[in-house]
């Protein structure tokens, strides 16, 4: 069947989003000339953090024990400072009372239990042996006995607590008068329980308002996040957009503007410069890999066919080096139907030695150039991990959705260290330029496929490209004529 030419100007596209997904976005900031959504789940902003390394749960904590301090130091000084008045007024009424009792008992000169104040205090009238004399009702049992309160203020009178004091009573002898401190203890025990209460209850609400407040207060940061989460360095990238209010997120936003900005000027240049030198390198060695081409048609010098392959590695060097500098979205396909064996063919003569399985009697959908650049690659990082004397074999499996090329090697395998961060530009672990990995996944993401690697349990690396099956019949009037 002889190739056709489908379209030599259609670019490769993503597939189209889903617009049940698009109508749940949140938002859409312009990156790099592409709408980034911001979803509910996307990037940083809804990202679960432990809770141990969340800032708003490190700043409710900070302010709980902030509060939990101050509540301890001002509750506690404010019950002492109550409790001393407290105290205070109780010494000043049994004092008062005392004086009232000792004036009243000597300057009417009536007995104790007619003179005995008012209710609900203790009075006692010891004589110069130490007897007591006289006593209030609650206290008669006293009477006609040894006093049994000598020099103590604080006494038990059935089992409640009283404050005492005494006062010299002319030529009979010493008053003693006593008041229940009952009201005392229980106002230290009821502050007691209310600073308690307050020391637990405060804590849990501080906390959990703190938590509240901090969500609110944090959300523009967790959006700056999400903004900058969703830059992708390898395309132009724009400005994120700035809050009406100029707090702390306005300056942090304002930085990583800038940042990108710089970020930004950095890459054209170095895009602009690498383009330069690709362009340079580009003409002569064209003109070389033609010269070299017409010489191995000439003569079979070992050493002239060498060189004619070392000049294919620095053609497509360049090639990647291209690629990268003009960046994916700039890239344009050129698709074209070619049979298998058109590719096999280029294959073999690239990469010598290579053992070709599967059924190479179909025909592809694809650019023929960018789909040899992506499995020469990987049939070469296969050769030079494989070695000499190893084995690099690719299969080539077809099915009418699909079309998958599996490279394998009897290599070391991948390094394990490094995942799937050996597709990255620059990454390699073979001592290569790191290109040729990452410029392979771009041209089979650009044809709607995918490249994954692993490495075989027995040895060796496993690279799997898949792009889209060719489909004929009704859908080649939308891919267009060439």
């Amino acid at each position: 069947m002889t190739p056709r030419p489908v379209s030599s100007s259609l670019s490769s596209s993503a597939p189209a989003s889903d617009p049940a997904r698009s109508s749940q976005m949140a938002g859409v900031v312009q990156l790099g000339g592409r709408g980034v959504p911001i979803t509910p789940g996307a990037g940083l902003y809804t990202a679960r953090v432990a809770w141990r390394h969340s800032l708003r749960f490190r700043l409710a904590l900070v302010y709980t024990l902030v509060a939990l301090a101050l509540i301890s130091v001002i509750g506690l000084g404010v019950i002492t400072l109550l409790l001393r008045q407290m105290d205070a007024q109780f010494d000043a009424r049994l004092n008062e009372r005392a004086d009232t009792l000792a004036e009243a008992y000597v300057g009417s000169r009536q007995t104790l239990g007619k003179a005995s104040g008012p209710a609900g205090g203790y009075t006692m009238l010891i004589g110069q042996d130490g007897q007591v004399i006289a006593a209030s009702p609650s206290l008669r049992d006293y009477e006609k006995s040894p006093f049994p309160f000598e020099n103590q203020e604080q006494v038990n009178i059935q089992d409640t607590p009283v404050r005492a004091v005494t006062r010299k009573v002319g030529d009979f002898g010493t008053l003693w008068v006593g008041l229940p401190t009952d009201a005392l203890v229980d106002a230290r025990v009821s502050a007691g329980r209310a600073l308690a209460l307050a020391l637990l209850v405060t804590p849990v609400l501080m906390l959990l308002i703190g938590l509240w407040v901090g969500r609110r207060a944090l959300t523009g940061l967790g959006r700056a996040a999400a903004l900058a989460d969703q830059i992708d360095p390898t395309h132009s990238v724009a400005t994120l957009p700035l809050p009406a209010r100029e707090d702390e997120v306005h300056r942090l936003l304002t930085a990583i503007n800038r940042l990108l900005v710089r970020i930004d000027a950095g890459q054209a240049r170095e895009k602009q410069l690498l383009g330069q030198i690709v362009h340079e390198l580009g003409a002569p060695l064209t003109v070389l890999r033609a010269s070299l081409a017409r010489a191995t048609e000439r003569t079979a010098d070992p050493e002239v066919v060498r060189a004619a392959l070392v000049a294919d590695e620095l053609t497509f060097t360049t090639q990647d080096l291209m690629q990268l500098a003009r960046g994916q979205l700039e890239l344009k396909l050129a698709w074209h139907f070619i049979p298998s064996r058109t590719l096999q063919g280029r294959l073999d003569r690239l990469v010598p030695g290579t053992v070709f399985e599967g059924d190479w009697t179909g025909s592809l959908l694809c650019d023929p150039d960018r789909l040899t650049q992506a499995i020469r690659n990987l049939l070469a990082n296969g050769r030079r991990a494989a070695g000499p004397e190893g084995r690099v074999v690719i299969t080539l499996t077809e099915t009418p959705e699909t079309i998958t090329f599996r490279v394998c090697d009897t290599g070391p395998g991948l390094p394990a260290e490094l995942g799937d961060q050996i597709f990255e530009p620059f990454v390699s672990g073979s001592g290569s330029s790191g290109l040729g990995l990452s410029v392979s996944r771009q041209i089979a993401l650009m044809h709607g496929g995918t490249l994954t690697a692993s490495t075989q349990r027995a040895s060796g690396a496993e690279f799997v490209l898949t792009i889209p099956g060719a489909a004929l019949g009704d859908d080649e009037d939308e891919v267009g004529e060439g």
